[in-house]
């Protein structure tokens, strides 16, 4: 037989109720589920092989006890490695195996070292508690000596962490929360509220927690996927799988499509006419933001065939070209048209920025993800903090707080000794009314998602007790090329139609397993589709509205074809161009290569890391930084960009003085643009090694941050080996960028 797990089931839930849950839920008769055992807050079933698939997508968000559950495969199945979604899962083991080793290494390192690696700080005391960003118990901790500092750590704002008492002998409860304030001498976690009174006098530890339930969830969406049958997503991962036909027409050749209902054949979905969003009915989600469509002509066609498309679509968007603008006008014309739409992206900071510009254009989606994780601009549209503002909400807040008091009377008695049982007495009603407050808060919460258009969260923050058994008519995911496949398939569950909307020219899925990455985990979804059905199924935006045409020009030939048209107001724009910028050779050219070439600027390995700098090129970089900001730039305009964490550092060291001014790893620069860029490439030696600046989509991100000036700084001596950089020198040189170092020194 089969396990499937559910997960929560109330307190002191019964094997009763949730035999009858699942027959119920399921249409299965009692004498087929095997046993049921009760693990932490979930419970474990046996059900028979034939029927696991239906019972998990029938049970999954259905209500057990007023209140929606998570219910998945209690294992890996059937997946064989000849199957496309079956070594997705074990690519996904492998990757597990790789971040338990290196938690490992961090522990080791942890315990021969006074600092350790930050991930975790101990020895804290409860200083205060209260009940804010959406109903959770919001805890501050510090050390016993008021005020004394915290030591550095990795823990800050929007972290996960594992709460543990550890001045107890016994076996206790441990929280997960998240980091939601953190100060010198003080940090702050918000939590679910538990069902007892945390105790006054506990020492607590705080512990980096890793994301093994994002890990389940893929895992659970790739066995859901493989074992599908009958339904859209069946059709969905037959297309997407290479397996079945594409519908004829194909998607954006005039003709759109109504979202297909539960095992509707594509063949019979019918189509309907496009309209341009100033045509169409106002959206009821809609606010008060600008409604003018500004898009240009190539932003506008991939709205339109994404609108268009039956099945999936891909908008290709190289840097500059709006890529993210496009999407916001797309879900606005989606929603416009009736359309209910899940936007999601790989990270909070992506997710944000979608959900940033989606109220810009004047819609209301509703955020799901803990609020700590948001920016604090947005949090008023996290759903927790809509439900807040719910009648329902209100009275759950009045319940938890008498609750909590009944805790604290049971365990302080000030005058007479209770009578035998009044204690537990107390305790059992104030769980009860805790019991309340949940179904109170899930009742305001479904109420704010009923009434919103557009949901926005990460793509493995998607919870069936939060979402229920909810389905969007389109699915769209941004940033999709720095998302593994597995992650995409947990949207996927929900989707009528997919959109994809990214750039597999630039940064690809961060992955810890070489193994699992030289298998197929580093190439997203969009990537392989792209690889398989090339332009049927995708449209480029081609009009790019950063870079001078300078800058533009090597990645564009090298990643683009060519297709990328400079804007006419960007296309010559210099530094000298801003006001208060000086007129000299610094400001006035937009591409210069500085080549170190001879001028033994040697990299060298950092101690303990293993990374690498170069401490000459990070001398030189400095100086053209400062001639920069002696040229007028402001420090918020440029930005340095290295591949290597150990040189991020030493050029911190060195300009820590200049306020405003960013230096980070290309990873840190993804998405985001400067005034000026100057780029460190670190590597220099003999043997002409260029490591992993052979990932050349890095490249691509580093040279394209830039709008008017990009000065790069390397040793052509080492780059040459590898042909990239040798066009890429030699694109430098037909441009007339090209200096020796040996004219920067005085």
């Amino acid at each position: 037989m089969a396990l499937i797990h559910i997960d929560p089931v109330p307190p002191r839930c019964s094997p009763g109720v949730v035999l009858s849950f699942v027959c119920t839920g399921g249409k299965l008769d009692s004498k087929h589920i095997g046993k049921i055992a009760f693990v932490g807050r979930g419970a474990t079933v046996e059900v028979p092989d034939a029927k696991a698939a239906a019972l998990v997508k029938a049970l999954d968000g259905a209500t057990l006890q007023d209140k929606p559950v998570r219910v998945r495969f209690a294992g890996k199945g059937d997946f064989t490695n000849a199957d496309h979604l079956g070594n997705l899962s074990n690519l996904l083991d492998l990757e597990a195996k790789a971040e338990q080793e290196e938690a490992r290494r961090r522990a080791q390192a942890e315990e021969g070292s006074a600092v350790g690696d930050g991930s975790t700080l101990t020895r804290l005391v409860l200083r205060d508690s209260e009940f804010g960003l959406g109903g959770r118990l919001l805890l501050t901790f510090g050390r016993k000596t008021l005020n004394e500092p915290l030591p550095p750590s990795r823990l800050g704002p929007g972290s996960p962490v594992v709460l543990n008492q550890t001045n107890v002998n016994r076996r206790v409860p441990s929280y997960r929360g998240v980091i939601y304030d953190r100060d010198s001498a003080t940090i702050g976690v918000a939590i679910d509220p538990p069902d007892d009174e945390l105790p006054d006098e506990a020492v607590w530890r705080l512990d980096l927690s890793p994301d093994e339930v994002s890990r389940v969830r893929q895992q659970d969406a790739l066995r859901r996927a493989a074992s599908a049958s009958g339904d859209r997503l069946a059709e969905l991962r037959e297309v997407l799988l290479g397996r079945a036909s594409l519908p004829s027409p194909l998607a954006g050749e005039g003709a759109g499509a109504s979202p297909a209902g539960e095992g509707e054949s594509a063949t019979a979905r019918a189509a309907s006419p496009l309209t341009r969003l100033e045509d169409s009915p106002a959206s009821p989600a809609r606010g008060e933001g600008k409604d003018k469509n500004t898009l240009n002509e190539p932003q506008l066609a991939a709205v339109e065939f994404a609108l268009a498309a039956i099945d999936f679509a891909i908008i290709h968007g190289p840097p500059g070209t709006g890529k993210t603008t496009t999407v916001v006008e797309f879900i606005r014309q989606a929603v416009a048209k009736g359309d209910t739409v899940l936007a999601c992206a790989p990270s909070n900071h992506a997710v944000d920025n979608l959900l940033e510009k989606l109220l810009a254009a004047g819609e209301l989606p509703v955020r799901l993800g803990h609020p700590a994780r948001i920016m604090p601009e947005l949090r008023a549209r996290a759903v927790d903090i809509l439900a807040e503002k719910h009648p329902d909400a209100r009275q759950a807040r009045r319940v938890a707080r008498d609750a909590f008091a009944l805790f604290r009377q049971a365990d302080k008695w000030t005058r007479d000794k209770p009578q035998p049982g009044e204690k537990a007495a107390l305790r059992r009603e104030a769980r009860d009314m805790l019991s309340e407050v949940r179904k109170l808060q899930a009742l305001a919460i479904e109420r704010v998602l009923d009434e919103t258009k557009i949901i926005c969260a990460t793509l493995t923050g998607l919870d069936s007790q939060l979402l229920g058994q909810r389905r969007f008519d389109v699915v769209v995911i941004d940033e999709a090329c720095q998302s593994t496949e597995p992650t995409n398939w947990v949207p996927l569950l929900r989707a009528n139609k997919l959109i994809l909307a990214g750039d597999h020219c630039q940064l690809p899925p961060t992955i810890i397993s070489p193994e699992a990455a030289e298998r197929g985990l580093s190439i997203s979804l969009m990537e392989r589709l792209v690889s398989r059905f090339g332009t049927d199924m995708s449209r480029l935006l081609t009009v790019q509205h950063r870079m001078n045409s300078a800058i533009m020009g090597f990645s564009n030939a090298e990643f683009y074809d060519r297709n990328l048209i400079a804007h006419e107001s960007v296309e010559n724009h210099r530094l000298c161009d801003l006001p208060g910028v000086i007129a000299e050779p610094l400001t006035e050219t937009p591409v210069q290569f500085i080549d170190t070439a001879g001028a033994s600027y040697d990299e060298e390995l950092e101690e303990d890391t293993g990374s690498r700098r170069n401490l000459q090129e990070a001398t030189l970089a400095v100086k053209k930084v400062r001639a920069l900001l002696a040229a007028g730039v402001a420090a918020s305009q440029i930005g340095v960009i290295t591949p290597y964490r150990a040189q991020v550092r030493l050029l911190r060291e060195r300009l820590a003085n200049v306020d405003g001014l960013e230096i980070d790893s290309v990873d840190g620069f993804q998405g985001r643009e400067k005034e000026a860029i100057v780029v460190s490439f670190v590597r220099s030696n003999n043997e002409g090694e260029i490591g992993f600046l052979a990932d050349t989509r890095r490249t691509n991100v580093a040279l394209t941050r830039a709008r008017r000036k990009l000065l790069v700084i390397g040793d052509s001596a080492t780059l040459a080996n590898d042909r990239f950089y040798q066009r890429m020198l030699t694109y430098f040189e037909e441009i007339g960028a090209t200096s020796s170092v040996w004219e920067e020194i005085d």
